[in-house]
């Protein structure tokens, strides 16, 4: 029988994995640094299962929240937190046709 915390190891890769790739797919940047967020904090609850809580709080705070302010800050200081219009539908993996 598999113990309960590779169970939870596993749901949290899961979390993991799902974030990463909304990361990539997510048409707002705004919800994609959320989702980048979320790794990190993925990430956190992994050290904290491998019993090293040093290294945990040391991404939680770097990675989940220094990290996350630093985008949203450059994505506001870029003027594209919030697209309206034409460019509001692309994300990373579309290619851009009127660039071409």
């Amino acid at each position: 029988m598999i113990a309960l915390e590779v169970w939870i190891a596993l749901l949290i890769v899961l979390v993991m994995l799902g974030s990463a790739l909304a990361v990539l797919l997510l048409r707002s940047h705004i919800a994609a640094v959320v989702a980048a967020s979320v790794v990190s904090l993925t990430v956190t609850m992994i050290f904290v299962l491998l019993r090293a809580p040093d290294v945990a709080m040391t991404e939680a705070a770097v990675g989940a929240g220094l990290s996350s302010l630093i985008l949203a800050l450059g994505l506001r200081r870029l003027g594209i937190w919030q697209l309206d219009g034409k460019r509001a539908g692309r994300n990373l993996l579309m290619r851009d046709h009127d660039d071409a």
